[in-house]
This record gives structure tokens, C-alpha cells and sequence, in this order.
């Protein structure tokens, strides 16, 4: 039987290889399951893994668990929280002066400080577009944004607490089927679309990160996959927090970049629900005007199998 390198050395080796270069757990992923494409063969088959999307955001979750892994298989192995998303790198240093070591710092100081103003200046409102755009090119899902203004509050104050999500997406995965399989999925009641639900937040600190979780958790838990959105996490022990959360509630974390949406990081995938809760969405299609267009959307696409880009939010 072939001996199969531990997946932190794998990593390592991939860094060493590429001295002084640096590479997001995305950018490693891909790397690293295409050379050792032999080992991951298995992992690969899981059925819970739709597609390459799925089994690349698993590693990618993964080299994020194994961050102190990584750095133990050699001290020339670093890394960088922030500005976002988190990269490594191997880093000759002998192969650089001293000024070439501070100058590289200072430079990655400036970038952090710049990048961290940025994010002071954004609300929360200005993070809706970005995420739209990196939902809709790097995932193909079609997003709507439901105005918590345009609903009926009917219940009086506090009646819809926690009630819908910022974003709302649905994933027509059944668009580029054949006719025949999307008419055997409709008369034999298969899923043809997943809707999925994002609450977004600005940044996640230890002091918000229960309440802000346990709102994706209310708010989406209607949903095919529920998400947890943000710019930044403050340190280790807000992700560590996540991901106890999220392994016990199946909410998934995603880390917005506002300067490239597509090298946002889908740092926690959600667990996905195989059965909408259509109760739960009667009950917001009820009080909120932009999820009823939503539901509208979803249910035209149903019925015609076609979905009109002018209707969605991107």
C-alpha cells in the first residue's frame, strides 16, 4: 500500500516549492489536490460533495483547521490574517536583507492599515452589491435583497425579530439538464433549485459573535444552505468559535473581500438541507414584499424552467 503524505505536509512542500510566493487555502487547494490527485481520489466519490465546488471548500475549511499544522512543518513557513483572505507563504530569509525584510514589512503594515480604514468607512449596505457579484460569478446563484423596510410588521414591534435574511439566492440546478431529466425531476417531486440565505455582518468579534450567528441561524433556517457573511474575523479564537457553531448548527461562514469579491473565502460550508421548509417561507412570503418577489421568481422558474437575468439583483 502507497504511503500518502499527511495533508499539512503536502502543503508545505507546495510552499517550499514555490518560495516567497503567496497563495490563499483556495489557491493551495487546487494545487495540492491536482499533484496529489491519487490521494484525494476517495474523498473526491463522497456523496455529500455535488460538484468540484463542494470538495475544493472542504479543503479549503480544512488547511483553515490545520493553519498550526502547517506552520509547525517549518519555521520559514508564515502567515497573514490581514488584510484578507489569509495567505501563506515559505519565505527564504536567507535569501533576503535586513532591509529587504523591513521593507517588506512596512509595506505589509501600510497595506493592513489602508485595508482596515476601508473597512471602517463601508456599512454594512455597501456589502450587499459586493456580495451579490461574488455570489453570482464564483457560485451562479441569482440574489435578491430583502429590505427589512418593506415589510408588513403586522405582529407589532419585535413580531419579525430575526425573522429573514439580508440576501436571498436561488441556484437553478437543473437548468443545464436535459429536458427529459428536468421533466423526471418534476413529475417525481426531485429538487430542482436550492435557495440559499445570508445574513451579513461587517466584522465578527467575541463580542458579537454568538448573537450575529444565532441570527443566520434563525433567519435562514428555512433555507438549502444557510450563511453567516463577513469582512473580518478578529482573531483565532472568533474563528475557533465559528466553527464549534457551525458543525453543531450547519450554518456556514463566508469571509467577504471587498476589494476582489472573487477571492472571498468560504471559510465554513453550510451543511445542506435536502427539503426546503415551505411553512417557514409562507410565513415570510406573509410579511415581507422583497421575498415574495423572491418566491414569485423561484416559483417562475418552476414552472418554465427559464430564469430572465433582468429580474435578479446583479
Amino acid at each position: 500500500m502507497q504511503f500518502k503524505l499527511p495533508q499539512t505536509k503536502k502543503i508545505a512542500l507546495f510552499l517550499k516549492e514555490n518560495a516567497n510566493r503567496r497563495f490563499t487555502a483556495k489557491e493551495i487547494a487546487v494545487a495540492i489536490t491536482d499533484k496529489y490527485s491519487d490521494d484525494y481520489i476517495d474523498k473526491r466519490k463522497n456523496a455529500r460533495f455535488e460538484g468540484e465546488r463542494d470538495f475544493i471548500s472542504q479543503i479549503v475549511a480544512e488547511i483553515g483547521a490545520q493553519k498550526q499544522g502547517i506552520l509547525k512543518q517549518s519555521k520559514h513557513i508564515k502567515w497573514q490574517d490581514t488584510p484578507r483572505p489569509r495567505v501563506y507563504w515559505y519565505e527564504e530569509s536567507d535569501g533576503l536583507g535586513c532591509g529587504d525584510s523591513l521593507k517588506n514589512s512596512q509595506e505589509q503594515n501600510l497595506l493592513s492599515s489602508e485595508h482596515n480604514e476601508k473597512k471602517h468607512n463601508v456599512s454594512e449596505h455597501d456589502l450587499y452589491p459586493v456580495l451579490i457579484d461574488y455570489l453570482h460569478s464564483e457560485h451562479g446563484l441569482y440574489c435578491l435583497r430583502v429590505d427589512e423596510k418593506r415589510s408588513k410588521n403586522n405582529l407589532g414591534s419585535g413580531g419579525n425579530h430575526w425573522l429573514y435574511p439580508d440576501i436571498v439566492a436561488m441556484e437553478p440546478v437543473a437548468q443545464k439538464w436535459h429536458q427529459h431529466v428536468k421533466t423526471c425531476v418534476l413529475q417525481g417531486g426531485g429538487q430542482s433549485v436550492r435557495l440559499w440565505s445570508f445574513e451579513v455582518k461587517k466584522a465578527l468579534t467575541m463580542g458579537n459573535v454568538r448573537k450575529c450567528f444565532f441570527q443566520a441561524v434563525s433567519n435562514s433556517s428555512w433555507a438549502s444552505e444557510g450563511y453567516l457573511v463577513a469582512t473580518s474575523i478578529v482573531d483565532s479564537r472568533v474563528e475557533q468559535e465559528l466553527r464549534m457553531l457551525s458543525a453543531l448548527h450547519g450554518i456556514g461562514v463566508i469571509l467577504l473581500s471587498i476589494e476582489n469579491p472573487s477571492e472571498s473565502e468560504l471559510l465554513l460550508p453550510a451543511q445542506k438541507r435536502s427539503v426546503i421548509d415551505w411553512q417557514s417561507v409562507n410565513r415570510i412570503v406573509e410579511e415581507n414584499t422583497d421575498f415574495k418577489d423572491f418566491i414569485d421568481l423561484v416559483s417562475n422558474y418552476y414552472q418554465t424552467g427559464r430564469v430572465r437575468t433582468r429580474d435578479w439583483n446583479h
